[in-house]
C-alpha cells in the first residue's frame, strides 16, 4: 500500500528522489532504515522530510494520497516540544499514522507531568521538583542528595551529563541555571535513583506484547563516572568506546521480577496514552525495587540500536518489526 514516510531532516528542500538516493546508498538514518523495510515490504514508499514549515508536508501527502504515514517526526522547527504538533496535522487533516497520538506525545515530553500521572498509577518514580526561569532555586527538603538535574522538555537524553549530578545546593543553582540558560525551559531536578539502567520495548495497543529486556552497561567497576545515560553514553560512539559503554540484553533478572517490570510497563503505556510501540527506561535497584525514569512513545526504531535488536531477540527481524507497527496502526 502507499506509506509516507515523514520524518525531520536539516535538508527539507530535498524531494523523494533525493532522499531515496540516500535509502539506496544505504545511509544510516532511521527514517532511511524504515523506509528500506517497508520497500522490502512491497510498500509504495514516498519519502517527506520537513524542518520549520508544515504546508510542503500537506501539500505533499495531498499528492501522494498515503494509505498511512509512517511518522518518524522527532522534532520541528528545531525544538522536540514541537514533535506533537506534526502529529496534530495528521491527525487534523485525516491521515492515518504510526505511533501515538498529540496528547500523549506532548504528555510524556513534560517529564513533571509523566511522574505525576505515573504516581497516580502507583507506579514508583525518583522524588522531583521544577524549577522554572525567574523563580527561587530552593530545594524542597524532601529532595536528598545526590540528585540530577534535566531539561524538563527535552528527550534522548539533551542536556544530560555528568555534570548533572549535584551534590550541594550550590552546584544545583548552578546546573539549574544552565538549563534555564542554555535549553530555554525549565529544569526538572530528581533524586539519583541507584542501579541498573534498563530499557523496555513495547508493540501494541490493547493487548501489548513486551520485548526483551535490554540494558546500558558502563564499563569498570572501579569508573568514578555516575551510571547515568547521558548523551555522550547514549550518542558519542567513541566515548562508549573508551569508557566501555555498551548496550546489551539484561541478565540476572529472575522470573518474579520480570513479570512485575512488564505489568509496570503496561500500565505506564497505557497511562500515558501511547499507541503501537513504545519504550519505557526504569532503574532497578539493588533490592529489586523498579522505578520508571521516562515513558517514550515512538522511540527510536533505527537498524541494529536497542529496540530492533530486542524485536529480533522475540522473533522480528528488522523489515517484520517495522511491518508489525504498521499493522498495529491500521488495526487501530
Amino acid at each position: 500500500m502507499k506509506i509516507a514516510v515523514v520524518f525531520d531532516t536539516p535538508h527539507p528542500e530535498w524531494d523523494d528522489a533525493a532522499f531515496t538516493k540516500e535509502v539506496d546508498a544505504k545511509v544510516e538514518e532511521a527514517e532511511y532504515d524504515v523506509a528500506r523495510a517497508l520497500l522490502a515490504g512491497g510498500h509504495d514508499v514516498r519519502m517527506i522530510g520537513i524542518r520549520d514549515e508544515i504546508g510542503p508536508l500537506l501539500e505533499q501527502l495531498a499528492a501522494f494520497q498515503p494509505k498511512l504515514v509512517f511518522n518518524g517526526v522527532e522534532s520541528f522547527r528545531g525544538h522536540a516540544r514541537l514533535e506533537y504538533a506534526v502529529a496534530a496535522a495528521l491527525e487534523m487533516y485525516g491521515y492515518r499514522y504510526t505511533g501515538s497520538s498529540p496528547a500523549a506525545l506532548l504528555v510524556a515530553r513534560n517529564k513533571s507531568l509523566t511522574k505525576k500521572i505515573l504516581a497516580y498509577h502507583d507506579i514508583r518514580v525518583p522524588a522531583f521538583a521544577e524549577f522554572h526561569e525567574g523563580e527561587d532555586i530552593v530545594r524542597p527538603s524532601e529532595l536528598r542528595f545526590p540528585l540530577i538535574v534535566k531539561p524538563l522538555l527535552e528527550d534522548a537524553s539533551v542536556g544530560i551529563a555528568q555534570a548533572s549530578v549535584v551534590d550541594d545546593d550550590d552546584s544545583l543553582v548552578e546546573r539549574v541555571g544552565f538549563i534555564h540558560k542554555k535549553h530555554h525551559q525549565a529544569a526538572i531536578v530528581e533524586e539519583l535513583v541507584e542501579g541498573r539502567e534498563v530499557y523496555v520495548g513495547l508493540i501494541g495497543n490493547d493487548e501489548l506484547e513486551v520485548l526483551p529486556l535490554t540494558e546500558m552497561t558502563f564499563g569498570e567497576p572501579e569508573t568514578t563516572d555516575h551510571r547515568i545515560a547521558t548523551y555522550k553514553a547514549k550518542w558519542d560512539e567513541e566515548y562508549r568506546k573508551r569508557k566501555k559503554i555498551k548496550n546489551v540484553f539484561a541478565k540476572g533478572v529472575s522470573e518474579e521480577l520480570t513479570v512485575r517490570i512488564r505489568e509496570i510497563c503496561t500500565t505506564a503505556f497505557h497511562a500515558l496514552w501511547l499507541q503501537d510501540y513504545g519504550r519505557v527506561d526504569v532503574r532497578l535497584t539493588h533490592d529489586d525495587q523498579v522505578y520508571v525514569l521516562e515513558v517514550n512513545p515512538n522511540p527510536f526504531i533505527a537498524y541494529e540500536h536497542e529496540m530492533a535488536n530486542a524485536a529480533e531477540k522475540a522473533g522480528l527481524k528488522y523489515n517484520a518489526f517495522i511491518q508489525r507497527i504498521v499493522d498495529e496502526a491500521m488495526a487501530r
